[in-house]
């Protein structure tokens, strides 16, 4: 299998986390549902690659998200996983108490930066979805659990257009006063490029918000997904959320395409001497797997370009 050559860059970080989230955010956004066992097979190949991180799936209501209709079927399959953190989406303290009831210990609400956004997404205003999740969140962490905020129209909405960074910091800051553990700042509709990226990274410092608490999360609509994550590292971030095989989108914002692709980052960090600790051949082989059970090629280039060398799973 070819490997990129590397060449370390100076001031970037000598290990990543990556928070793979092609079972829950990618596979939302498909039109058909995809049956519990294959997503169950697929999160152990994913974890069988070396991600420790892998977003299992969401306890929102079914009409609102009819493809992880599952979840409760789907958890107790790889709740279990060793040395692999389970993350799960909660929109509500009903969507918490149905994670809590299967042991889930990491979980994540979902906010808005923008109006439009939170009522299309949430049927709320910003202010009224943080009233939402404030308690949703002191009861999670009474429960000893690992709560991730999520933010998404960090840089771009599509009804609003640009985002003033003043008014992300705005709710970045309400999310971690109310107890959220990490954040994880989403370009929904990928329109970020990298001198954005920074500067909403400098002003969240200087509202108190430490670079260690930061996750990013892009979406690759206009190619800049790479250029913005290497644009966070040079910042200090060391957490990036990914999906496998480029899967994803927004069923809620219909200018969103695909995530950046897990193997896509693998290889930038590879190249880079960054450390992330998974096998790129056998993430490759289980985007193709997956690849083939949706009946389409994965838009992942990586995978494209390593599909037809990378080994196949073995079985356990």
């Amino acid at each position: 299998m070819t490997l990129p050559m590397v060449v370390p860059a100076p001031d970037l970080p000598a290990r990543v986390r990556i928070h793979e989230v092609g079972a829950r955010d990618g596979l939302q956004n498909e039109k058909s549902t995809v049956p519990t066992e294959v997503k169950a097979e697929f999160i152990r190949r994913l974890a069988d690659a070396g991600l420790t991180t892998i977003e299992a799936t969401s306890f929102v209501h079914p009409k609102w998200v009819p493809q992880l209709a599952d979840a409760e079927q789907l958890f107790p399959h790889v709740r279990d996983l060793p040395g692999v953190h389970l993350p799960v989406l909660v929109p509500n303290g009903r969507g918490l108490d149905r994670a809590l009831a299967l042991d889930a210990n990491r979980v994540a609400v979902f906010a808005s930066a923008t109006e439009s956004f939170a009522k299309a997404n949430l049927n709320r205003t910003v202010d009224e979805s943080l009233a939402v999740f404030a308690p949703v969140v002191a009861r999670a962490k009474e429960e000893g659990a690992h709560v991730r905020g999520y933010l998404s129209m960090c840089f771009g909405d599509p009804w609003e257009g640009a985002v003033p960074i003043a008014q992300v910091v705005r709710v970045c800051r309400a999310l971690v006063d109310m107890g959220c553990d990490e954040l994880s700042l989403g370009d929904t509709i990928g329109v970020a490029t990298p001198g954005h990226v920074l500067e909403l990274l400098a002003a969240l410092n200087e509202q108190h918000v430490p670079t260690d608490l930061l996750g990013v999360h892009f979406h690759d609509t206009y190619g800049q997904a790479l250029a913005n994550t290497l644009a966070a590292l040079q910042h200090g971030v060391t957490t990036v959320d990914a999906s496998a095989g480029g899967l994803g989108g927004c069923p809620f914002a219909k200018s969103a395409t695909g995530n950046l692709a897990t193997e896509d980052l693998v290889w930038m960090l590879q190249g880079l001497g960054i450390d992330s600790g998974v096998d790129l051949d056998r993430l490759t082989a289980t985007s193709v797997w997956m690849a083939e059970q949706l009946g389409r090629p994965s838009p992942s280039r990586t995978v494209r370009a390593l599909g037809k060398t990378a080994q196949p799973h073995k079985e356990q």
